[in-house]
């Protein structure tokens, strides 16, 4: 049984697939854990409310797309509205995030980390109880996918398309499209901008950079929104994912893979994330595979990931491309 699985895993058209899936799932994750590297590689601030914001996004983008799509509406404008719910979502979120640090996050710089880890985890509490609250008043089933907001995909993301011998959906390449515009983008920011100078700056000698005139208050800020709208962004393409959806549980759902990708690649490095993205996303691909052909192990996905995360803690403790402190005040 084994060997015949193994046999089939090993065709063209079967490990194509499996490849196709691993770089969507893997820009998924990076999509999601930008955000949470972004702020704690500046601000060494770990964000448990990073998923619940995530979920946030979701809701937001569904919300925007049920609004302007209806049943007539052609596929190319679909997609358009989505952009547009991308943009709009980002923005809201990236406000959020900022009033967020400025009013609860920033007084507790000067504290233990345990009083940051306490005030975001109960702010996940605060948040999900408003999003059931608001979901019962409009008789949403908050444990279940949105299928209003998954019903306005256009037809063609629904579809297979043929790679030569490799069959794929449309909405992976989408997901992979969108990865490598999120990487690109932050890179860009990161490296060729002069705020991604400030930030750099404020992230390996905070005091250093204040003394040259940069402002690592707002530096802080700034850092801690976009995170948050980055956040936001992900949501949004996760509205679409039938295997995600916009529900309260998305919150705990993207939290552990995001916390595993960043610990994995190292805390506070972005080229980390995208690698440990990539490792994690080709072991969620391969697992999945395996779990639906050959093992009958439903936790089988889930147990590989938490494999990836105690190994790497084994054998590199401070990650992929971490080092052995970063982040602060």
């Amino acid at each position: 049984m084994i060997l015949e699985a193994l046999a089939e895993f090993l065709t063209l058209s079967e490990l194509g697939g499996v490849i196709v899936s691993g770089l969507a799932k893997s820009a998924l994750y990076v999509m999601i854990a930008s955000g949470l590297t972004l702020i704690f590689g500046l601000m060494g601030v770990l964000n448990f409310a990073h998923g619940s914001l995530t979920m946030v996004g979701a809701y937001l983008g569904g919300l925007l797309m049920v609004v302007t799509v209806t049943g007539g509406t052609a596929p190319l404008t679909r997609l358009g509205l989505f952009f547009v719910a991308i943009v709009v979502v980002f923005a809201l979120l990236t406000v959020l995030g900022g009033a967020i640090e400025t009013t609860i996050i920033r007084p507790l710089y000067d504290r233990p980390p345990i009083y940051q880890i306490l005030l975001t985890f109960g702010l996940t509490l605060v948040i999900e109880e408003v999003v059931r609250i608001v979901l019962g008043i409009y008789d949403l089933q908050p444990l279940s996918d949105w299928q209003a907001a998954l019903a306005t995909k256009p037809q063609f993301l629904r579809e297979p398309v043929a790679l030569g011998p490799v069959s794929a959906g449309w909405m992976s390449l989408f997901q992979i499209l969108l990865g490598i515009v999120t990487v690109v983008g932050i890179w860009a920011f990161l490296t060729k901008t002069r705020y991604g100078l400030y930030i750099r700056a404020g992230s390996e000698d905070t005091e250093m950079a204040s003394a040259l005139g940069i402002d690592v208050r707002q530096v802080f800020t700034v850092v801690f929104a976009l995170g948050i709208g980055l956040a936001g962004a992900a949501g949004t393409l996760l509205m679409w994912d039938p295997t995600w959806g916009a529900s309260v549980p998305l919150a705990a759902e993207t939290l552990l893979p995001a916390f595993i990708v960043v610990i994995v690649g190292g805390l506070g490095t972005f080229r980390g994330t995208v690698v440990a993205a990539l490792v994690v996303g080709m072991a969620d691909a391969v697992t999945t595979w395996w779990f639906q052909n050959a093992i009958q192990f439903t936790g089988l996905p889930e147990l590989v990931l938490f494999l990836v995360l105690v190994v790497t803690l084994i054998v590199r403790p401070q990650g992929l491309f971490g080092v052995e402190e970063v982040g602060g005040h």
